[in-house]
């Protein structure tokens, strides 16, 4: 069998961030005929070593859709022509400047406050959260979900089993996100933060959700590759948690959310180290995941998913707007801040 080991390479479908290396590294290693599978964001590729037999090439192909299929993925031997979809802004501009005159409008009349000088509130933590559950960079939660019900899902299983481990990773993921963003704001509040350092902080806050709104925006490739993400041997067994059958494993799926390859995810955590208080990090974090949960909750009881609707390149546009409006108001608070700029925004 060794000696019929071979090396292929085929192109992905689908891929849009981190989470989908991780996600499609994983489930190709579960295949019986696979040895080794390594996926490359930039080419939209994945290189396999293995030993298919006689198979041809589309033949193999087909058997390693078969497990991605499920998360959106597939794979061929063509490469993915990108289709950047500009017809698309013609809806997503007018949605993205109806929000903002909304967010004004509630900031003026003092109802919600999103954005502070130089800081991240709470609204803004869970208007974030909501925007990440639908977008692809949450795709890997999404795959946890889903592969996590496909390890309970027994035959003649009841109602109540079913829903029981969906209740406990949801609740296992708020309270995680709560204590661990307190702990990151404990952390932060061993360090003494002077202006510039506070500075420097929300500038790389405000490039990374820059980053990521523009990525939402799937018109400009060159920026998925200066996309942050959690290092990957963390990120690896973070999800391998999802593949154990074990009473406590739903909550311990939620929990592992903390640490998986979520940009939006990273740029809540590394705000909540500058807050230099548990309550306040802890509460932050919680804002973001109570942000998450309605997308979440509704994929874990059906087969929701906002990637595959022919509307979809219209609210990752619109999504990716406002999340630039955020990086841009974080920026600019910033430079008001420091005392580099005078206030521009009075809210």
């Amino acid at each position: 069998m060794t000696a019929q080991k071979q090396k292929y390479i085929f192109h992905v479908h689908g891929m849009h961030c981190n989470a989908c290396v991780l996600i499609t590294e994983n489930e190709l290693k579960d295949l019986p005929n696979v040895i080794h599978a390594k996926s490359s964001l930039k080419n939209h590729s994945v290189e396999i070593v293995g030993d298919f037999g006689d198979k041809t090439l589309e033949q193999i192909a087909e058997e390693l859709t078969i497990p991605l299929k499920v998360h959106g993925y597939s794979v061929s031997m063509e490469k993915q022509n990108h289709a950047a979809k500009w017809s698309d802004f013609k809806f997503a501009v007018p949605i993205a400047l109806g929000f903002a005159f909304l967010f004004v409008l509630l900031q003026k009349l003092g109802i919600v406050n999103l954005v502070s000088a130089g800081s991240v509130t709470y609204g803004t933590a869970f208007v974030i959260g909501v925007i990440a559950s639908l977008s692809t960079c949450m795709a890997v939660v999404g795959g946890l979900v889903l592969s996590m019900s496909a390890t309970f899902a027994k035959e003649g299983a009841t109602k109540s089993d079913r829903v029981r481990p969906q209740l406990m990773f949801h609740s296992g993921r708020i309270v995680s996100f709560f204590i661990l963003g307190g702990v990151i704001g404990a952390i932060g509040s061993a360090f003494t933060l002077n202006t510039s350092a506070t500075f420097i902080l929300s500038l790389i806050i405000g490039i990374v959700m820059l980053i990521l709104g523009i990525n939402l925006l799937d018109t400009f490739h060159f920026a998925k590759r200066f996309q942050p993400s959690m290092p990957k041997f963390i990120a690896k067994h973070a999800h391998g948690v999802s593949k154990f059958n074990h009473t406590l494993t739903p909550l311990l799926v939620g929990v592992a959310t903390f640490f998986l390859p979520c940009g939006f995810t990273q740029s809540m955590q590394l705000y909540t180290l500058s807050t230099g208080s548990f309550l306040n990090g802890g509460l932050t974090m919680l804002a973001f995941a109570l942000g998450t949960f309605p997308a979440l909750a509704i994929l874990s009881f059906s087969s929701f998913s906002i990637k595959n609707s022919s509307k979809s390149g219209i609210f990752f546009k619109s999504a990716g707007l406002v999340v630039i409006m955020f990086a841009l108001f974080n920026l600019i608070n910033s430079l008001v801040v420091i005392g580099l700029i005078p206030p521009i925004f009075n809210f």
